[in-house]
């Protein structure tokens, strides 16, 4: 197996916590607690939209303004430059409140993509994207995220997948046997890390 090149990260309860509460965010708009926001509020027309669309950046301007970094995360990122990995950030939340969680972390990226951007999570798109800018083929990347559409996107677009599972009980994890990878913390990445073929 080729040695990862580039990682792709979700942001918002992989890199960062915000502590969104998603079930009071579709209370709020009205949604079935089982329902996808982003595809739910896209469905809808007209006030309702709107409406719902308002109480998305409400929620997720609380949650950026009190985001803080995942403990592990800095060193891990640290590692990765030393060894001369490419890094990009792919996530369904908006460019201003994505922009907004790094600058309060203390995080650069070069690359990220957002809701605003293209067709998002589980889509391919934007590690397709990313792929082709970086000139590396979807193996040579990986996809680490804290939810399935993470997993599913990575594979859909022929990445390697690592589902960071935080701790949470892996039955309450829907998506984490299709990873290639399960990380439990940043902390302690050396299995992870020998299947990227770096060094721990």
């Amino acid at each position: 197996m080729n040695s990862v090149k580039g990682v792709v990260f979700d942001l918002d309860g992989t890199l960062v916590d915000s502590s969104l509460d998603f079930d009071a965010m579709r209370r709020d708009m009205g949604l079935a607690l089982d329902s996808s926001i982003l595809e739910e509020v896209e469905r809808m027309g007209g006030i309702r939209a709107e409406r719902c669309r308002k109480v998305l950046e409400r929620h997720e301007l609380e949650g950026a303004r009190r985001a803080v970094l995942i403990e592990g995360v800095a060193s891990f990122l640290q590692h990765l430059d030393f060894h001369g990995i490419r890094k990009a950030i792919v996530t369904r939340n908006s460019r201003p409140m994505a922009e907004l969680m790094l600058s309060q972390c203390g995080l650069r990226f070069d690359w990220m993509i957002t809701r605003e951007d293209g067709p998002a999570k589980p889509d391919p798109w934007s590690i397709l994207s990313i792929c082709e800018g970086w000139m590396l083929r979807p193996d040579q990347v990986a996809m680490v995220g804290d939810f399935r559409f993470d997993i599913e996107c990575g594979i859909a677009a022929g990445a390697r997948t690592v589902f960071f599972t935080r701790g949470r009980d892996h039955r309450s994890l829907p998506g984490l046997e299709k990873a290639d990878y399960a990380l439990e913390s940043f902390s302690q990445p050396k299995e992870l890390l020998a299947g990227f073929g770096l060094p721990g």
